[in-house]
């Protein structure tokens, strides 16, 4: 049974058409976990809301921790790194990662970076072989096939691949690249757009993202349920 780590960033607490001021990341992350839960009922899901509770800003003393080898570490860093280390064993846990991310000034926002640069860590989720120098790179977390739902609102259209104004979109691909780096590469995107033109164009946006998300939870559970069949041998 996959596990899912369920992550929200945006500012605002509630549900968009159900709270005043309601987020919609928020609404598709709600929509794809209920969808999930309610195909799978046993399905377990770790919540992390980094849009009320931010995590702590890297530092000095964090990099010096993260950078110094485990057999020359000192016994203050193991608390400096606590918090990185509970937020890395979510996601090594995780099969689905589901992030709901706001467009924020084209890039993501500052509370999900924030996640972003506790959860990247040498040693943990990525190596580095200095005598590689063509590919010194490895991704821990390649040990499994992990998937990354990214689900995102935008206030304007045409962030999309292909739009008039994807060049002006950093938050799925400056997420995908982090992903990918340490090894998470089934990437899917869905994103609601028009919030700020509302009316039918919104409207048509968030009804096409939640027929998207429905259909990409159909798509995974069968995907995992193909992984768990035993083979068969004549």
């Amino acid at each position: 049974m996959p596990h899912l780590l369920h992550l929200d960033a945006s500012a605002r607490p509630g549900l968009a058409g159900t709270d005043e001021h309601g987020s919609l990341s928020r609404r598709l992350t709600h929509r794809f976990v209920s969808g999930w839960r309610a195909r799978q009922p046993d399905a377990t899901v770790t919540r992390r809301d980094v849009g009320s509770a931010p995590p702590s800003f890297i530092d000095q003393r964090w990099i010096q921790s993260a950078f110094t080898p485990p057999e020359r570490q000192e016994p203050w860093m193991a608390a400096v790194l606590a918090e990185s280390d509970r937020l890395i064993d979510e996601l090594t846990a995780a099969d689905i990662v589901v992030i709901g991310a706001p467009l924020y000034n084209f890039g993501m926002p500052a509370a999900l970076k924030a996640w972003v640069d506790q959860v990247v860590r040498m040693g943990r989720t990525v190596d580095y072989d200095p005598s590689r120098p063509d590919d010194p790179f490895t991704p821990l977390l390649a040990d499994r096939p992990r998937h990354a739902i990214i689900l995102s609102s935008r206030g304007g259209a045409g962030f999309e691949p292909g739009g008039e104004m994807a060049h002006m979109n950093h938050l799925e691909p400056g997420l995908s690249t982090v992903l990918e780096f340490i090894g998470i590469t089934r990437i899917h995107r869905v994103a609601i757009e028009h919030q700020e033109e509302g009316g039918e164009p919104l409207a048509a946006s968030i009804d096409a993202a939640e027929r998207r998300i429905e259909a990409l939870i159909d798509q995974l559970q069968a995907q995992f349920q193909d992984s768990r069949e035993p083979a068969v041998t004549a």
